[in-house]
């Protein structure tokens, strides 16, 4: 069983141009989630239904590219595959931007207070207070009469301790980074730093792979929950597959260099990477050498891929916990992440830019009345998720809620609920 523990750990720390659907005042961010719903195996006649359980799972750094709804992606990620298969796919998501090179941040803060990319860089700071005002996600499912919990990536102000009724872990931005994880490889010299080597910490510290223990953590719940009498909200967020991208050796070793292929936009450098803030000073871009070479990018993209599919395996034991509880049939789902990623593309490594491969993610819906294995390029903001559950929860939409609910599309019963999307980065 959980109980309230605060466990928390300190921070340290498509292949072409923009897509058309954005306009630009100059962006980026990917996201993932989960809605369940709780209760009975099948409705009795004149039965209040249980209002729906909302499971949140949450990818960080995961580029659109890596989830092909065709099934024909380099990524092995067959779990999530298979969501794709038994819901909607929205194939043109997109994180609304950021007002800081750590995108996550501003990404989370959009998704937990609802608010656009302005409006939320003014309260950002003052997270804590919005969360006490009540004006935050969880906050709205627990006064709906919701057990709230969470394990994970937090990287925002506000206390996740107080933010939910059961935490597991907050983990940091990042897992730490070592020097080793830096300007590599370099052809003809050995390449000091292995991703299954646990001597390097970061999602070995503690002797776990952290994206394993959020798959216990979440199971545990699930088990919990299976046992408790009212609906719950599930906030699961992988810090994978940022850097440092560590998996086990098996992971790494189903994607053998000539199998992985270099991005058809590939650049030695970006000729005007100073200029849009994605410079050779920029963490980020440390990762691989300058200029970028065709080795460089494919063993970076051999471990982004064996870290997605290491993190897709864990979500098939959170899947099989849920079915195995006996919750799945009342269960909706989405998988989105918090931005995208250059890896190669443009010359790039890192999310602190506008092109497509940064700023969309892939975003997946399933539930009893989501159509199954469609396709939807209606343009929206992964951060609709947020009005999205509450509207399945049945609460109505804040005022200060900036962000649409997606049921309208869902359904198959609205338009666009935006009239253009918009990104902007950095002031």
């Amino acid at each position: 069983m959980f109980g309230r523990r605060r466990r928390v750990e300190s921070c340290r720390g498509g292949p072409t141009s923009v897509g058309s659907f954005w306009k630009f005042t100059s962006g980026l961010i990917l996201t993932a989630v989960v809605v369940v719903f709780t209760g009975e195996t099948a409705a009795t006649v004149g039965a209040t239904p249980k209002r729906p359980n909302l499971l949140f799972l949450f990818a960080d750094d995961q580029c659109y590219e890596t989830l092909d709804p065709a099934g024909h992606d380099e990524v092995d990620t067959p779990h999530l595959d298979r969501l794709v298969r038994q819901g909607l796919y929205f194939t043109h998501a997109y994180n609304q931007g950021s007002w800081t090179g750590a995108v996550c941040v501003a990404s989370r803060t959009m998704l937990n207070t609802g608010r656009f990319l302005w409006h939320a860089h003014r309260v950002w700071k003052t997270s804590e207070k919005e969360r006490q005002a009540g004006r935050w996600w969880s906050e709205y499912l627990k006064q709906a009469g919701y057990d709230t919990y969470m394990t994970g990536k937090w990287h925002v102000p506000a206390k996740a301790e107080r933010a939910f009724d059961f935490v597991a872990h907050v983990r940091p931005g990042m897992p730490r980074q070592t020097p080793e994880g830096y300007n590599r490889p370099i052809p003809g010299q050995p390449d000091p730093w292995k991703p299954w080597a646990k001597r390097f910490g970061g999602y070995w510290k503690g002797g776990k792979h952290w994206s394993e223990v959020l798959a216990d953590d979440a199971i545990a719940f699930l088990q919990q929950a299976a046992q408790r009498d009212k609906p719950f909200f599930m906030y699961l967020a992988f810090n994978a597959p940022h850097d440092p991208r560590q998996s086990p050796k098996e992971y790494v070793d189903r994607y053998p260099l000539d199998r992985v292929t270099v991005p058809e936009n590939y650049l030695p450098e970006y000729p005007f990477n100073e200029a849009i803030g994605c410079g050779r000073s920029l963490r980020d871009e440390r990762l691989a050498p300058f200029p970028r070479t065709r080795y460089a990018v494919k063993v970076h993209r051999q471990e982004y891929y064996a870290i997605i599919t290491h993190m897709d395996a864990q979500i098939g034991r959170i899947l099989a916990a849920l079915e195995r509880t006996g919750q799945a049939d009342n269960t909706y789902i989405f998988f989105t992440a918090d931005h995208g990623l250059a890896c190669g593309h443009h010359g790039l490594m890192g999310k602190q830019n506008l092109f497509d491969h940064s700023v969309r993610v892939p975003f997946v819906v399933i539930g009893p009345d989501v159509p199954r294995g469609r396709t939807n390029d209606t343009p929206i903001y992964l951060q609709d998720v947020m009005p999205t559950t509450l509207e399945l929860a049945g609460i109505p939409r804040p005022e200060h809620v900036q962000f649409r609910s997606l049921l309208p599309l869902i359904r198959g019963a609205g338009r666009t609920p935006y009239e253009a999307i918009y990104g902007a980065y950095l002031d």
